[in-house]
């Protein structure tokens, strides 16, 4: 068991905290409430809790817009929907990736990958005309988003806290030591307990940082780097714009109008499989191996859609190529840039700066989501069939980025995380190796 007075580690400057590391925090006691009101730092589960208040609203709003016949009562649900996912898609990968043990990480935040593609899908199926899909059932297709509003409503409650953030933020020992006995089960957890109390000490006397912070600092030049050029690179890639140009496709292709909608369940489905497969090996293969393939796949496929849509109206199983090269690409993004992605903001960044991290990606992701989908008809018009040339550069600088600059986090603590990015950061004031031991003089010679 350890507790207030383990030893501090050797901390890179740039690490932050809120709690001072020496000082016994009692759960309730001032310090304690002071701490869990820092800025940035709201507890993860009680934030995805408030956050359900948003999609209840909305599918209040879309359930009876048809009877008060107000499209206003749509938009203002469509709002709050928006609302809803931004915080989730942002505090949802933050709160796996801290309560999850090092050698797991990054499988279980990649399960926020999983259920995004598997949303996508469900949305696919349900959205069928035979289903939900047809003129007189679609306030029920919007309304439907409450159900997982309700299930993650009644499920929250049952799951601990993150055990760094009670530790960390909070300085609740006791708390932490409970949630991660209900997390771990009958495992020994001294030991992980140990690297909190290391990284709290690393962190202490330093307040949380706000978003605008973290592009003054050069402690975290290397991870605001990695966040902005990748996080630009997913959305800018063009897995989008494919998901909106496969109807076309399929439809040159020779698909049945009416079969199409099934034909486009299957792109859902691609990055499903994906995704699940990149949750598995992820922490076998690592991250930069995963970026590196899925951006290289991307490449590689959407040159042959290029060509393959330069030359459908000459060659007749040229559209064929082009619906198997959706296909193709859709694979290569889930296998690597939609999940990794997400955890870049967890892993890159210490306990005081990832909150900050988080919002910066989530508004990033946002924001690079809205210009390609205002640019998207115009870059169709202009460019006809090289509409894809743009995005293949995209894939190309994400690949490069990932390979020289982007350190692998597989398998280490937050804190040698933080370490070798502060050596990176700080290239000439990092120590060389250091002789430790009595120097041993082999030469008897006078």
């Amino acid at each position: 068991m350890v507790g207030p007075d383990w030893p501090a580690a050797a901390r890179p400057p740039g690490s932050a905290c809120v709690v001072p590391h020496r000082v016994p925090v009692p759960p309730g006691g001032p310090l304690w409430s002071a701490a869990c009101r820092a800025p940035g730092h709201q507890a993860g589960k009680k934030s995805l809790l408030v956050n359900n208040v948003f999609v209840v609203a909305a599918a209040i709003l879309f359930g009876f817009s048809r009877r008060a016949g107000s499209f206003e009562m749509i938009m203002l649900g469509r709002l709050l929907v928006g609302v809803s996912a931004g915080v989730s898609m942002n505090v949802q990968p933050m709160y796996l990736g801290e309560s999850a043990p090092k050698e797991l990480r990054g499988a279980v935040a990649m399960t926020s990958a999983i259920f995004t593609a598997l949303g996508v899908v469900m949305g696919q199926v349900v959205g069928l005309r035979e289903l939900l899909g047809g003129p007189q059932a679609w306030p029920l297709l919007l309304a439907s988003c409450l159900v997982p509003g309700l299930l993650q409503l009644a499920s929250l409650p049952l799951l601990p806290e993150s055990p760094r953030y009670l530790l960390i933020d909070c300085g609740d020992t006791e708390a932490c030591l409970a949630a991660l006995q209900r997390l771990r089960g009958p495992a020994d957890v001294a030991g992980e307990l140990a690297e909190l109390e290391q990284e709290r000490a690393a962190c202490r006397d330093r307040r949380a940082r706000r978003p605008w912070e973290l592009f003054r600092e050069r402690a975290l030049r290397r991870q605001v780097a990695s966040l902005v050029v990748l996080g630009s690179a997913m959305e800018l890639c063009g897995n989008d714009t494919v998901y909106a140009y496969a109807s076309g496709v399929f439809r040159e292709a020779g698909i049945p109008e009416e079969k199409v909608q099934y034909a486009i369940i299957g792109t859902g489905s691609c990055e499903l499989l994906t995704a699940f497969v990149s949750c598995v090996v992820i922490e076998r293969l690592g991250r930069r191996v995963l970026l590196m393939g899925g951006y290289c796949l991307m490449t590689c496929w959407g040159s042959v859609f290029t060509v393959a849509l330069y030359l459908q109206s000459s060659i007749p199983w040229m559209p064929y190529l082009a619906m198997s090269c959706i296909f193709a690409f859709i694979l290569s993004f889930g296998i690597g840039p939609a999940g990794v992605t997400g955890i870049l903001a967890t892993e890159l960044f210490d306990q005081t700066a990832r909150p900050a991290a988080y919002m910066v990606s989530g508004a990033l992701m946002w924001t690079m989501l809205f210009l390609v989908g205002l640019g998207f008809p115009f870059i169709m018009e202009g460019l006809s069939h090289f509409i894809y040339v743009p995005f293949l550069g995209v894939c190309v600088c994400g690949a490069i980025y990932t390979g020289f600059f982007l350190p692998e986090t597989k398998g280490k603590t937050f804190l040698e995380i933080s370490e070798e990015l502060h050596r990176l950061n700080f290239p000439r004031k990092s120590p060389g190796p250091t002789w430790r031991d009595p120097e041993v003089i082999l030469s008897t010679e006078l």
